[in-house]
C-alpha cells in the first residue's frame, strides 16, 4: 500500500506484478496478462480441455509467486497458441494497463485486435470514443483507431484495466462505447477487484439499462475499506539526487523496420513535437497477424542493447504510455535485466517495510513539461546501467531533468535509447555522448 497525493482517491495498491512503480522482472507483467487471458479463454469456452487449462493457471499462478519461474511460465502459456472462440476487442487503459492490455490480447494466436486509450493531444486524428476516469489526476481518455471498422462490429469488448475500485471508469467506457458502436457483450479485466456490493450492482443497473451482459475478470477480489484524510502534497524529502556523479549519459538511436505514422502531437503549452509515432505501439490499433512482426523487431532491438550493457544489473525503464515494446525488449536482454515505468501517478514516499513506496524522483514530463512524472523505488547503486527507451525523439533540453535523476541513481552509465527506422540514416547504431 501507499498514500497518493490525490483528493479524490487517497491510497494505492502497489503492484509487485505490473512494472510501474516497482522494478520486477520482465516476464512477471507479460505473464499477468497472459493469466488474465488465459481466465477469459475459460469464460469464454475455449477449446482447450479442462486438464490442459487447469495445468496452465497452475503454471501461471506459480509464474507470478516466484518470479524466476515468471520466463518459463510465460513461454508455456504462449507455446499453447490458444485462440479465442470468436473475435474480440481488447482495450487497455492508458496509461498504467497498456502494457497489461497488450500483454493480455498477445496470449491469443488468431482472432483478437487490440488498442489503448492515450492521453496524447493528436490534432491529425480524431478519437472514436472518450471518456473521463474520474478519481484520476487527468481525466480524459482518447482512443485513436487507424482502422475505423476496430470497433463497429459486434465482438465483445475486453477493457483492461490494472485495478478495479469503484467500476466506474468502465462503466463510462462502455457507456460511450455502447452509444457509438452498440453490441451485447463486454469484460472488464484487471489484477485486482475490490468493488463493493454496491459498485457489483452498478454493473448489473447497466446491463438492464442498456441490454447487454457485462463479466468481470480478476486476478485478485476482495473489498477494502478506507478511513482517514487524504494527502494533498507531496513529501519535502522525495527527488534529491547528486546528478554530478560522473555518470555519463549515451543517447543511442537503435535502427529498427518498424512502421511509423506521420502524426505529430500538441502538448499543453501548444508545443508540436512532430516526430512520427510507432504504428504498432498499441496506440492506434492492431491485430493478430501484425504480432509476429513486433516479435522479429523487440529481438532485433534487444539483441543490439544486449551488446551495450556493461554491468550484471540492469534496469530498462519504458516511458509514461510507452511500456509494452520496452518491456518486451527488456525480456529479451538477458539475465539481471529488471523492468520499470515512469509515471504521472503522484505518490507519497515513506522508507518502512510495510509501505510500497520507498523512493520518488520528481521531474516535468519530457513529452508535456506541463506534467510532473515519478520515477519510484530505484536507489543510487541499485543498477550498474539504465536504460531508458524511447518511442519518438524529444527536445534534448526536455530530457535531461530526467537523466539528470538517473545520472545519480546509476552506477556506471545511463542509456538513452531512442529507436527510430532503419531507412533513415545508417544502419548501425549511431551513438554520442549528451
Amino acid at each position: 500500500m501507499a498514500a497518493r497525493i490525490n483528493k479524490k482517491r487517497s491510497f494505492l495498491f502497489v503492484s509487485k506484478v505490473l512494472g510501474k512503480h516497482i522494478p520486477v522482472n520482465p516476464y512477471t507483467p507479460l505473464l499477468s496478462g497472459a493469466a488474465l487471458g488465459l481466465l477469459l479463454y475459460r469464460e469464454m469456452g475455449g477449446e482447450a480441455g479442462g486438464d490442459t487449462m487447469d495445468g496452465l493457471l497452475d503454471q501461471a499462478v506459480h509464474g507470478l509467486i516466484h518470479p524466476h519461474y515468471a520466463e518459463e511460465a510465460y513461454r508455456k502459456l504462449l507455446a499453447a497458441r490458444l485462440t479465442l472462440p470468436r473475435p474480440v476487442v481488447f482495450i487497455g487503459f492508458a496509461e498504467t494497463a497498456t502494457a497489461l492490455g497488450h500483454s493480455m490480447y498477445n496470449m491469443f494466436a488468431g482472432g483478437a485486435s487490440y488498442i489503448h486509450t492515450t492521453r496524447e493531444d493528436i490534432p491529425e486524428m480524431e478519437s472514436v470514443v472518450s471518456f473521463e476516469e474520474e478519481h484520476s489526476h487527468a481525466v480524459d481518455h482518447l482512443c485513436y483507431a487507424l482502422n475505423a471498422g476496430l470497433l463497429s462490429g459486434e465482438e465483445p469488448v475486453v477493457l483492461v484495466d490494472d485495478e478495479i475500485t469503484t467500476g466506474n471508469t468502465a462503466i463510462n467506457t462502455i457507456r460511450d462505447i455502447q452509444s457509438k458502436f452498440p453490441r451485447r457483450e463486454y469484460v472488464v479485466a484487471s489484477l485486482l477487484d475490490w468493488r463493493s456490493d454496491a459498485n457489483i450492482q452498478a454493473y448489473r443497473d447497466l446491463e438492464q439499462e442498456l441490454g447487454i451482459k457485462i463479466r468481470a475478470l480478476s486476478l485478485l477480489q476482495g473489498t477494502i475499506d478506507v478511513k482517514g484524510v487524504p494527502l494533498l502534497e507531496a513529501d519535502g524529502r522525495k527527488g534529491r539526487v547528486d546528478a554530478d556523479t560522473g555518470v555519463p549519459v549515451v543517447t543511442t538511436y537503435v535502427r529498427d523496420r518498424l512502421e511509423r505514422l506521420m502524426v505529430s502531437s500538441t502538448d499543453s503549452c501548444g508545443e508540436i513535437n512532430r516526430s512520427p509515432y510507432l504504428k504498432l505501439s498499441g496506440r492506434f490499433g492492431l491485430e493478430s497477424a501484425d504480432n509476429v512482426t513486433i516479435d522479429q523487431e523487440v529481438a532485433r532491438v534487444a539483441d543490439q542493447l544486449r551488446n551495450l550493457r556493461e554491468g550484471s544489473r540492469t534496469l530498462v525503464m519504458g516511458v509514461g504510455e510507452f511500456m509494452y515494446l520496452p518491456m518486451r525488449i527488456a525480456a529479451e536482454m538477458g539475465e539481471g535485466v529488471s523492468y520499470q515505468s515512469s509515471t504521472r501517478s503522484p505518490i507519497h514516499p515513506e522508507r518502512r517495510p510495510d509501505y510500497g513506496v520507498h523512493s520518488a524522483y520528481a521531474y516535468p514530463s519530457a513529452g508535456d513539461p506541463a506534467i510532473t512524472n515519478y520515477i519510484y523505488n530505484v536507489d543510487h547503486g541499485q543498477y550498474d546501467d539504465i536504460f531508458v527507451l524511447l518511442e519518438r525523439e524529444v527536445p534534448a533540453q526536455r530530457i535531461k531533468l530526467m537523466t539528470d535523476i538517473l545520472k545519480g541513481l546509476a552506477g556506471s552509465k545511463v542509456h538513452l535509447i531512442v529507436l527510430a527506422p532503419e531507412q533513415e540514416g545508417e544502419a548501425a547504431a549511431d551513438e554520442g555522448d549528451r
